[in-house]
């Protein structure tokens, strides 16, 4: 299932490209996806200990922050940090793809959603059964408390019209 829309929002498309993006608002979207993923990395890192590509992917979205890396080179980061995650249970491998799509920011900012996105389902896979619902909720609400005011209503803005195709983590 994508978690971009067809039809792309222009206050996520940067200045260069047409949209209306500045580069410090990409700079925050990237910084509040790296900390979605990061909360959730411990996920990944229980399941295989010794596999670093998820947590270089998050180091690489940092440095591509503070514009040491070239979006190129943290683009290709996120496919490394998405081949992490194949065959793993759900937890650890929604994990990586968490740490995939904060990267991926780089390439494309609406990128951010998905990060935010596959962090909550990696915290709700790993909740019992019964406590499932409540863990996506206090997820939600924990990333919700750390987007930057400067972009806040942009990712509320964000989250309520692409929910459905981001498996409705954001709804309620």
């Amino acid at each position: 299932m994508p978690i971009l829309p067809t039809k792309r929002d222009p206050r996520l498309i940067t200045v260069r490209r047409g949209g209306t993006l500045t580069d410090e608002h990409h700079r925050l979207l990237a910084e509040w996806a790296v900390l979605c993923a990061e909360h959730v990395l411990h996920l990944f890192k229980q399941e295989q200990p010794h596999d670093t590509r998820p947590s270089d992917a998050i180091e690489i979205a940092r440095a591509w922050i503070r514009g040491e890396v070239r979006m190129r080179d943290a683009h290709q980061a996120a496919f490394t940090a998405n081949a992490a995650a194949r065959g793993l249970p759900a937890p650890a491998k929604f994990a990586a793809l968490a740490a995939g799509q904060a990267v991926a920011v780089a390439h494309v900012a609406a990128h951010d959603l998905g990060a935010a996105a596959y962090a909550i389902r990696a915290v709700v896979a790993a909740a019992a059964a019964s406590e499932a619902e409540a863990a996506r909720i206090r997820e939600r609400d924990w990333q919700r408390a750390r987007i930057p005011a400067e972009i806040r209503e942009l990712v509320l803005d964000d989250q309520r019209r692409r929910s459905a195709i981001c498996w409705n983590v954001f709804d309620g």
